[in-house]
């Protein structure tokens, strides 16, 4: 961590500054996973018990962002696309964000045992140890397949929110967890081939900063490959179906070219065209996950009137 320890004196954070280290992007996907999680599982919940499960996952979410914040201000500072958080820009302080996050981390874990069960608030409060501890303090600095092992953490929420319906942990909401953490990597490395100098600058091991781009290349390849698999399987589970198995198979087919176009590019084919083909593969993967989930709520729906499941 840095010795950023204090900023300019006429600061002037607003609310928006505060609500920034929550990572409200990355907390949309925590919401979106772990409401499908609880909607897909089996037995169903009480909506306000539902509703108030979401909102503590959420505030979980929130909590990781905000320590993940604290502890990285100092490479934030050395990135373009993080320079103006919060914190390196100078309108909170580290302390606060600290404080913040260890707060909002306590009053999540123990409000969503207190709505739920216990396996569903061990998962939410294992969820932020990982990002912040294992991955955020450790991994990230330390080794190239960071992104590989830290995006577990990234993958929790459909089973926290299978589990705080059902108590339990299903093969269902293992290969939920499984097709996030697989779409983590290709994800993130192809973002990383077209941003590597940000990663260099700040010391992070980004596997384009220690091995190149292409031995990223290959990686993404590969990756994708078990990203389909993962995704087909889940589509033979209770909450997949053929409506599902059919988007799943294209989306999975457009991403598989993708990773092969990247793999078959060199440095100065990507140069040539800033990183065009990189780009275009970041962007669908952005769309790729959502697109999943919400074709597990359509075999739910499907389901309901008859229509749907295997």
């Amino acid at each position: 961590m840095s010795d950023i320890t204090s900023i300019p004196e006429d600061r002037d954070a607003g609310f928006g500054d505060y609500v920034a280290l929550l990572k409200p992007r990355v907390m949309s996907l925590v919401v979106f996973t772990a409401l499908v999680g609880m909607l897909v599982a089996p037995g169903g919940i009480n909506p306000f018990v539902g509703l108030v499960a979401i909102l503590f996952i959420a505030i979980g979410g929130g909590a990781s962002g905000a320590l993940n914040m604290w502890w990285d201000a100092d490479i934030d500072a050395k990135m373009r696309r993080t320079i103006k958080r919060p914190i390196p820009a100078g309108k909170v302080e580290p302390g606060e964000a600290l404080g913040l996050g260890l707060g909002l981390a306590g009053i999540s874990v123990i409000m969503l045992f207190l709505a739920t069960n216990w396996v569903a608030a061990g998962l939410l409060a294992f969820t932020i140890f990982f990002y912040v501890v294992i991955y955020t303090m450790w991994l990230k600095r330390w080794t190239p397949q960071n992104i590989v092992i830290g995006g577990a953490a990234g993958a929790f929420p459909p089973m926290i929110g299978w589990a705080a319906v059902t108590g339990d942990i299903s093969l269902a909401s293992i290969l939920m967890f499984a097709l996030t953490l697989a779409w983590t990597p290709p994800h993130f490395w192809s973002l990383a081939l077209f941003v590597k100098s940000d990663y260099k600058d700040a010391g992070v091991p980004m596997l384009t900063v220690t091995h190149g781009r292409r031995v990223t290349r290959n990686h993404i390849l590969g990756y994708t490959f078990v990203l389909a698999a993962v995704a087909v399987g889940l589509g033979l589970t209770s909450v997949g179906g053929p409506s599902y198995m059919v988007v799943a198979v294209v989306m999975n087919a457009i991403f598989i070219k993708g990773a092969v176009d990247i793999w078959r590019r060199t440095d100065e084919d990507s140069e040539a065209d800033s990183h065009l083909v990189e780009r275009k593969v970041f962007k669908f993967s952005l769309l790729y996950l959502f697109v999943h989930f919400g074709m597990l709520l359509v075999e739910l729906t499907l389901t309901r009137f008859g229509m749907g499941g295997w």
